[in-house]
């Protein structure tokens, strides 16, 4: 099982950044997929998921309205649109594998890949 993330940066204050976390050696379809920061200092946090079919959504108060998670089974890869970046974005962003994305992140998640580093700053 691998999940791999990538599209992390350094972007300003009030941009933009798209996350992609593809999914290798599993049934990618069988699984929610859930997104996890951690910031310096902080323990890890749920941020948003998506559930199997991509019809259940789920996003923590932080960033509700800024970030849009969105899957393609085709692709074996869920995407996370980050938009109106704050500095307190900042962190390590990796993705988790979980039972299902029910209106929270309780998943519960069994297995997460490296993350990739979102930085905003000036």
């Amino acid at each position: 099982v691998q999940l791999q993330a990538s599209g992390g940066g350094l972007v300003q204050p009030g941009g933009s950044l798209t996350l992609s976390c593809e999914g290798i050696d599993f049934t990618f379809d069988d699984w929610g997929i859930g997104w996890f920061r951690q910031r310096p200092g902080k323990e890890r946090e749920g941020v948003s998921c998506v559930s199997s079919n991509g019809g259940s959504t789920y996003y923590s108060d932080s960033v509700k309205g800024r970030f849009t998670i969105s899957r393609d089974n085709a692709k074996n890869t869920v995407y996370l649109q980050m938009s109106n970046l704050k500095p307190e974005d900042t962190a390590v962003y990796s993705c988790g594998r979980g039972w299902e994305c029910l209106g929270n992140m309780d998943g519960p998640y069994d297995f997460w890949g490296q993350g990739t580093q979102v930085t905003v700053s000036s």
